[in-house]
């Protein structure tokens, strides 16, 4: 039978993102690097959920908006629902007797967030605009995590620039990347837009004071391996997310030490 009369656990529960895993984590770890707590692991933890629960709340949302009710709508349904209750009673037990001043940043995400949901639920989360939205946003997640762990405004603001920048550089990158080993059509520059912007966007944090300089120049190494990497041939599609995967710890390591570091 077909895989929408026979919908599988897997099928509505985990994301087909594959990169989006990675983008996830790295604001986790970010965060936990520069200011661990169990707070913040907990943090952790809900992002992930969050996470999971985008792949069945989407599919709700698309087959709601299209009037069709299908097995794997109902399975959706589920398990969005068993996630989205355990998401709320990790939310409730976060926010019980400490400040809320962790939820700052991801109030303020909160519209790029709902960017990216708007483009979901018409099936065009593909485009550029919804995946720098989400992938920014979710970036908001290593501000609230160093702050949950007692970071000051200013080390976790600059903790969202780092992540920002690194997903700007690595989206716009990762596409034209795509298109190539895909033969299609593509602009090299739209590539060494991305990156030229990705910089200015952690040099302009540094002169504010909020990026130490060993974070921003972690992103200006990333800029200068994505300006190589696109001017020579194109990797197997698998390649490219193993290279973001090493070239994402790097930044987020690189960063977050210098970030702790006293």
């Amino acid at each position: 039978m077909s895989a929408v009369a026979r919908p599988t656990l897997a099928m509505v529960a985990i994301p087909a993102e594959h990169g989006g895993w990675a983008f996830a984590i790295e604001p986790v770890l970010l965060g936990l690097l520069v200011a661990f707590s169990w707070s913040g692991v907990v943090l952790g933890f809900v992002t992930l959920v969050g996470f999971l629960l985008r792949t069945p709340l989407k599919m709700v949302m698309v087959d709601h908006r299209r009037r069709r009710e299908l097995p794997r709508t109902v399975l959706a349904r589920k398990v969005a629902a068993a996630e989205a209750g355990l998401l709320t009673v990790l939310l409730v037990g976060l926010t019980l007797g400490r400040s809320l001043r962790f939820l700052a940043p991801l109030a303020v995400a909160a519209p790029l967030v709902a960017v990216e949901w708007w483009y979901d639920i018409r099936s065009r989360s593909r485009r550029l605009v919804p995946e720098l939205a989400g992938t920014i946003g979710i970036g908001s997640v290593a501000a609230a995590v160093g702050l949950v762990g007692g970071a000051s405004p200013s080390v976790a603001g600059g903790l969202w620039l780092v992540i920002a920048a690194r997903s700007m550089a690595a989206v716009i990158f990762v596409r034209v990347q795509l298109l190539r080993a895909k033969q299609q059509p593509h602009k090299r520059t739209v590539s060494d837009l991305g990156q030229v912007l990705a910089v200015l966007v952690v040099v302009l944090g540094a002169v504010a004071g909020f990026v130490p300089w060993v974070g921003w120049s972690a992103i200006v190494v990333l800029a200068v391996v994505h300006l190589w990497l696109v001017r020579r041939p194109p990797p197997a599609i698998a390649i490219v997310g193993a290279q973001q995967v090493v070239l994402g710890l790097f930044v987020v390591l690189t960063a977050g030490l210098a970030a702790a570091a006293p």
